[in-house]
């Protein structure tokens, strides 16, 4: 039997949130996001959070009502039917795979000698499925310590930044386009996306009904903020040619200082590991709820007996990044992460706009303008990620057509 135990609580499930959130948007997606927006960055983080707003209040919605693990799968599945549940599930699995691989080549970039980065890449990957396997609980202590050594490094990095300050304000703002600043808002949703991994968790959360909702919408507002602060601290302090000419933007900011930049390393390193923590509890319990329907092979509709986790999904899910890891180029990640995880939240909108009044938090025209939106940022992602992206659903499609729903 695949069953799983309901052992976090509010606390647990916001610094799981936070921790997969922070990893990413802090330490991957500014130069990007800047490249496409110039100085109008700020611009593009106000529509990645108005998007991430919607998506997450019509996640926390659908959660109180179907508190099981799988998140939008499961939402899609109840309210839509199966076939809209299934391309929810199958754009979280791939894109998400990809994402944590990613997130382990940042950690390595960051951490190992050169010529390591590979073998320590996969080695964070491998600790970390242990530590998922090993229980909930045990995700939710990690993430803890991942997140607050993050925060340490990024507050150190500003900190720096903000005292070694020259006495004006870098040239170079910019224009850009309105596509540009489409596309920005696209990446930098990749950064919000942790709030996801509490859903998906949702059977394992303690009072789901209250503590799912109001963990998704801490976790959101606390990682607005942080954003906010690196963002305004970044433009003022850098300005967008040099963040995005940068793969680390915020070591621009700690500069020669020896020691603000081993406290950063630190941060960034461990905020790597908390997202790809994080993604892999999220990945694992969707993974879950597809095999228990059948979507995915029955054979990992089983969860640990005494551990109560679904440990031959993270096993394979080590096998698969370790691959990945060892064969894959990257640079492409979070757009391709952001082309699933979109098409993901545009179903979990249309599944809140159907939810009845008895079960509504929210008004529905948060959905309405959440779905919307999820669909412009779609489309204006770079075109290798959507091409990509439309190839992986295609395989998706082609699979249950060949392999029915049980």
């Amino acid at each position: 039997m695949s069953q799983l135990a309901r052992r976090l609580r509010l606390g647990d499930a916001i610094a799981i949130g936070v921790a997969s959130m922070v990893g990413a948007g802090v330490f991957a997606v500014w130069g990007p996001a800047a490249e496409a927006a110039g100085g109008w960055l700020l611009v593009g983080l106000a529509l990645a959070a108005l998007v991430a707003w919607c998506n997450a209040t019509s996640s926390a919605q659908l959660a109180a009502q179907y508190p099981s693990a799988g998140g939008t799968y499961v939402y899609g599945r109840e309210r839509l039917g199966p076939w809209p549940g299934y391309l929810a599930g199958w754009s979280f699995v791939v894109g998400k795979t990809a994402s944590a691989a990613a997130m382990a080549m940042v950690f390595s970039a960051y951490w190992a000698p050169e010529g390591w980065t590979k073998p320590v890449a996969v080695g964070i990957i491998w600790v970390l499925v242990l530590v998922n396997v090993l229980g909930a609980t045990r995700t939710a202590q990690v993430a803890k310590v991942l997140v607050a050594i993050a925060l340490v490094g990024i507050i150190t990095a500003l900190g720096t930044g903000w005292v070694s300050a020259p006495g004006s304000a870098p040239e170079g703002w910019g224009d850009a386009s309105l596509y540009g600043i489409l596309q920005s808002g696209g990446l930098l949703f990749f950064a919000f996306a942790g709030y996801a991994r509490i859903a998906t968790m949702g059977e394992e959360v303690v009072d789901p009904e209250r503590n799912i909702r109001r963990a998704i919408i801490t976790a959101l507002l606390f990682t607005l903020g942080l954003y906010v602060l690196v963002a305004v601290s970044l433009l003022v302090l850098v300005g967008p040619e040099q963040i995005a000419e940068s793969t680390a933007p915020l070591a621009l900011l700690v500069d020669d200082n020896a020691v603000a930049r081993g406290v950063l390393v630190a941060g960034a390193t461990a905020a790597s590991a908390g997202a790809l923590l994080g993604l892999l509890s999220g990945i694992g319990r969707t993974w879950l709820a597809m095999a228990r329907t059948g979507d995915l092979p029955g054979f990992f509709n089983r969860t640990s007996e005494r551990f109560k986790t679904p440990h031959r999904i993270e096993i394979t899910l080590g096998v698969l990044l370790t691959v990945v890891v060892l064969v894959a180029d990257l640079r492409g990640a979070i757009g391709f992460s952001s082309f699933g995880v979109l098409l993901y939240y545009f179903i979990a909108n249309v599944a809140a706009y159907t939810q009845e009044p008895d079960a509504r938090r929210y008004p529905k025209a948060w959905q309405v303008v959440g779905a919307v939106l999820c669909l412009v940022l779609v489309v204006t992602l770079p075109v290798v990620s959507v091409a990509g992206g439309l190839v992986v659903l295609a395989i998706g499609i082609v699979w249950r057509l060949a392999k029915p729903a049980g």
